[in-house]
């Protein structure tokens, strides 16, 4: 090979190599830059939470929280998926009920049932907490854990929405699911701490948000240790309250599930107030958000009148003290994840 030819051999190896550097910087680059929050439009509620977890996250800075510290709680109904018309549990045992109406000829004259069974919710809702417990009683107890399990499994594969026509699971916030990954991409521990049923939500928590069913907080009954009829242990579901994660019990249920003060909160009514109140009020900085539902071509428009989130006192303290209030319609540009 001539001096030439193995100069030029050089070169082309030299500039092979710059080119490779080039990309891999420009990919890098370009990478760095990408968007975590894609669906969320670029605006102050954006802005707030960038901002934030970008100061808690920077060693040496003022406001820097070490990652055992991070712990981000949320609601689930009306701030991680929908709740209209009505709950999605409640959805759930209005279906139990019509699938056990005929071994109960009786819940034809009686209310909650009789009015469940006639297609009346307006009925429903009137009858307030004893009715919802007797429905939830009929429907959530009586049987095992593992029974209950199986039986959520299967109406979530089959049951949808009455307006959208898509699964229940379906109708999760794309922008929520995007700033649970974000949280923890950054370290953060992500929960639920809703006043759904606990068991309930375990059954997809995990699946759908990436949140396992350990770090899902939710409204309990009480189950009780028996032995089977084959012999083996089995936990019964009785038809109890245990335990109430909502209002004022979110904060209690914070404390005795996680143990740690959340430093990042975000529900969407006044039953949310006091958890957002209690991570307000630790030391150093704290995130409280509210999702408005603002959007009725999307998804609803309600917040103080609505029968279901309620969105009054919160929204009030929220406006007074400077927390981050997202408008779903100005805010979000993609509601619910596209139709697979």
């Amino acid at each position: 090979m001539t001096a030439i030819a193995r100069l030029a051999c050089r070169s082309g190896r030299v500039l092979s190599a710059l080119l490779l550097a080039l990309w891999v910087f420009a990919s890098g680059s370009a990478w760095s830059q990408t968007d975590a929050l894609p669906s969320w439009n670029d605006g102050a509620a954006k802005q707030a939470i960038v901002d934030f977890v970008s100061r808690v996250t920077k060693e040496g800075g003022a406001d820097y929280v070490p990652p055992s510290d991070r712990i981000a709680v949320f609601d689930n109904d009306g701030t991680l998926w929908a709740e209209q018309p009505v709950y999605f549990q409640l959805a759930f045992a209005i279906d139990r009920i019509a699938a056990l109406a005929p071994d109960h000829p009786e819940w034809e004259q009686t209310p909650p049932f009789k009015n469940i069974l006639e297609g009346d919710l307006k009925a429903v809702a009137a009858s307030g907490e004893h009715g919802l417990l007797e429905i939830v009683a009929a429907t959530h107890a009586g049987i095992t854990t593992d029974k209950f399990a199986a039986i959520v499994d299967g109406w979530l594969a089959g049951a949808q929405h009455p307006r959208f026509h898509r699964r229940y699971t379906e109708l999760v916030y794309q922008p929520m699911l995007e700033l649970l990954g974000y949280l923890r991409a950054n370290g953060f521990k992500t929960f639920i701490v809703s006043g759904g049923g606990v068991e309930f939500m375990r059954r997809f928590a995990e699946r759908v948000y990436g949140i396992p069913p350990e770090q899902v907080v939710g409204s309990s009954g009480v189950v009780k240790f028996e032995m089977g009829a084959d012999g083996k242990p089995v936990l019964m579901k009785e038809p109890k309250v245990e335990f109430v994660d909502d209002g004022p019990g979110k904060p209690a249920g914070i404390n005795r599930f996680i143990g740690r003060r959340p430093i990042f909160a975000f529900g969407n009514s006044d039953g949310d107030l006091q958890m957002l109140q209690w991570t307000a009020a630790g030391d150093g900085a704290r995130f409280m958000g509210l999702v408005h539902h603002t959007d009725a071509e999307r998804e609803w428009a309600y917040d103080r009148e609505s029968h279901i989130g309620k969105l009054d006192k919160a929204l009030d303290e929220a406006t007074s003290k400077g927390w981050t209030v997202v408008d779903m319609k100005t805010d979000w540009n993609a509601v619910f994840p596209p139709e697979q």
